[in-house]
């Protein structure tokens, strides 16, 4: 029997289980962050260096993530603005963007820890999505698709990209573009690139190219890079970091060419391959930000089922104290078919909407029993079994496994992707 540790929000959960435990590629010799910050700021990719793109009097963006994606940020944005001062930029020439999308605005102890020593020295402002007044029609992209974008991004003499690569189910991966689009665009962009994961309506479901760690013919990822490029951004910073959050590696440069190399390294961290599906899989979120609310938690659910055969089961350890993210989404659920619900999705879009849906038809694909501050009758709509305690769920779990389980534990579950061996 293994002693397991398992984050839950701001606790750790501890369980004695046999079972193999799924975790990221961990680098040998991380270096050291601020040394890797201006590394990467001093040799870009596909670009030239901030010295050669900035000038002085011109009037600097940086957009950054929010609360709900640890990026580093209150260690680069310091270094960043450093070296924007050094190319004779003032710190009143220079504005920070929390690239919220769809998300809620940000608390001012949420705004200082994304600043770090930047708080209260760099004028920072909330992303509005659905304020008109504060958004720029830029028109449409080949495919039809609406951009609107942040008027002060547009406003801005130079434009910063920065953020933090990681998997994402639907996009192939987090970081570059997105902060763009969906990041300062408008509710209806953010639809819009969105609704890209399903199939023309005559074929129905989901497009298997819009799945976690795929950009190749993913039309999300083609649309959002599309809308992003038509912001001209001037530069990226994107972190890839390890599971507990420290920097494996920074990359700078244009914003398309340093992603990329981003998203390597990100595949090599992020995957864990597996010979076989499980019967069980144990799936913890990482605890606090990354099960704040339920539509940053699904993450993790739709990561974990990868390691589990059809109609197995996944314990899925999910706080979310900040309940379900929107408060559209739970309505979502009052649809019980999925062939329905995937018609009302088709016929008024939301984002949260996909997101139920793609809930429900996980939990319809695999047994899920969820440990988390959702009451019995929020658990059960959505599809899965409520358990007040780790101990309660494995014995809810045994219930139905076969003798002598195959197990798998996956601690950092909103940032592990399983790969069974034979799919890869």
């Amino acid at each position: 029997m293994d002693n397991l540790s398992l984050k839950y929000d701001s606790e750790v959960l501890q369980i004695d289980l046999q079972a193999r435990i799924l975790t990221a590629e961990t680098p040998q010799n991380l270096p050291d962050p601020a040394d890797e910050i201006r590394r990467a700021l001093a040799n870009p990719l596909a670009s030239p260096p901030l010295t050669e793109i900035v000038c002085p009097g011109e009037r600097v963006a940086i957009i950054t993530s929010d609360i709900t994606r640890y990026t580093g940020s209150e260690l680069y944005l310091p270094i960043l603005v450093e070296e924007l001062n050094r190319c004779g930029i003032p710190d009143h020439d220079i504005e920070i963007i929390i690239a919220l999308g769809i998300h809620r605005k940000q608390s001012a102890e949420e705004h200082r820890k994304i600043l770090g020593s930047l708080y209260g020295r760099i004028t920072v402002y909330d992303h509005e999505c659905d304020d008109p007044e504060q958004l720029v029609d830029l028109g449409q992209t080949s495919s039809g698709l609406p951009v609107q974008i942040n008027q002060r991004i547009m406003a801005a003499d130079r434009v910063i990209v920065t953020g933090t690569i990681g998997l994402h189910y639907f996009a192939g991966y987090g970081g570059g573009r997105k902060s763009l689009v969906p990041g300062v665009a408008s509710r209806t962009t953010c639809m819009a690139t969105h609704f890209a994961i399903f199939n023309p309506p005559e074929q129905g479901g989901r497009n298997t190219k819009a799945c976690t760690a795929n950009l190749d013919g993913n039309p999300v990822h083609l649309a959002i890079l599309e809308a992003a490029l038509m912001i001209k951004p001037d530069f990226l910073l994107n972190t890839v970091l390890t599971t507990d959050k420290q920097i494996a590696r920074v990359f700078c440069g244009e914003l398309e060419q340093a992603h990329l190399a981003g998203c390597e390294l990100a595949q090599t961290l992020y995957t864990a391959p597996l010979k076989q599906p499980a019967d069980l899989a144990i799936v913890s979120c990482g605890g606090h930000p990354k099960d704040i609310n339920f539509i940053q938690a699904h993450k993790a659910l739709d990561y974990g089922v990868q390691a589990v055969h059809p109609g197995g089961t996944v314990i899925l350890l999910a706080a979310c104290p900040d309940g379900f993210g929107n408060t559209t989404f739970f309505d979502w659920f009052n649809y019980e078919d999925l062939d329905i619900f995937e018609k009302a999705l088709r016929s008024r879009y939301e984002i949260n909407g996909q997101t139920a849906w793609s809930t429900l038809s996980k939990a319809r694909t695999w047994r899920v029993i969820m440990l988390s501050e959702f009451n019995r009758e929020q658990t059960e709509k959505m599809g899965m079994e409520k358990a007040d305690n780790l101990d309660e769920a494995l014995q809810m779990a045994y219930k139905q496994l076969p003798e002598n389980p195959e197990i798998v534990v996956i601690p950092d579950g909103g940032t592990i992707l399983p790969i069974i061996s034979s799919a890869k």
